[in-house]
């Protein structure tokens, strides 16, 4: 089995990102990508060794398919979760191809193709991954909410010029608060294809309280950045971290699919279980 070299892990143009390519169609784990998480956590102004969060990236998959062993098509919906400590993250179009070659291929069952992504991922993150496959009629699948919970920015009526992200719109106020805010407006674009990745973010924090408007603007400024989801929301993280001191912060955004595939990253300063956090909103 080919592993791609280490001295590609951190150049996404040896990907398969933003090229031509033919879909397989037998099994094949070589197309898997992994891109390591440090250079672009140095580039935010994160400690790769001391990360000021915890948390996770978490991958439903709708459009998952293979072939029992008599040839008939098997469906079913994968959940993927691995720490954001995790030194490389996976290329989303190489999952999207990986998850493909199953398509026309022989698995025993389930659980067979579960072990199957969890070694194939596990090999490439160097991490460890949950993965679950729910059949379609598993009472375990990620539940629909009509919204974040919390309060919502989009109702603000503002004004806005600025499409490029700018932290300068955070600042607080002298008022202790705790508090839950969300907006549904966060656009950014992909760091190689510069298609546009859309999304919902909601703010959890504690302390003086952050200027909603300027929030707002905040989010709205990355509307023509070029980004993958997990920096994105470490850089949302990190820039409210640092102009806003909240004594605590958690940053969650949830993206609509593509290629049957939404990613859901999750940053908190302090610890979090997963249960229950994963979940469906309307536009996923």
């Amino acid at each position: 089995m080919n592993i791609i070299s280490e001295k590609n892990h951190n150049d996404v143009q040896h990907s398969e990102l933003g090229k031509k390519t033919p879909y397989p169609q037998i099994y094949d784990a070589t197309h898997l990508y992994p891109i390591a998480r440090a250079p672009k956590r140095l580039e935010i102004g994160i400690n790769p060794d001391a990360l000021p969060f915890v948390g996770f990236d978490c991958w439903n998959h709708y459009e998952v398919s293979w072939l029992n062993e008599k040839g008939k098509p098997i469906v079913a919906m994968a959940e993927i979760v691995y720490d954001c400590n995790s030194p490389f993250i996976v290329e989303s179009k190489s999952l999207k191809l990986y998850f493909n070659s199953f398509n026309q291929s022989c698995f025993r069952s389930e659980a067979t193709v579960a072990k199957t992504i969890r070694h194939d991922l596990e090999t490439r993150l160097k991490s460890t991954v949950n993965v679950i496959v729910h059949p379609l009629n598993s009472n375990q699948l990620p539940f629909m909410k009509p919204t974040f919970e919390g309060y919502c920015l989009d109702t603000l009526d503002i004004d806005c010029k600025t499409y490029s992200t700018d932290p300068v719109f955070l600042y607080t106020e002298n008022n202790w608060v705790k508090e839950t805010l969300y907006s549904d407006l966060l656009k950014s674009n992909c760091l190689v294809t510069h298609q546009p990745d859309w999304g919902s973010v909601q703010i959890q924090y504690e302390g003086n309280k952050i200027n909603p408007e300027g929030l707002l603007r905040y989010i709205i400024s990355y509307r023509n950045h070029n980004e993958f989801h997990e920096q994105c929301i470490e850089r949302i993280f990190q820039d409210i971290w640092k102009h806003c001191a909240p004594e605590k912060l958690s940053v969650y955004a949830r993206y609509t699919r593509r290629g049957g595939l939404d990613i859901n990253p999750y940053r908190s300063s302090h610890a979090v279980e997963f249960q229950h956090l994963n979940f469906r909103l309307p536009r996923q």
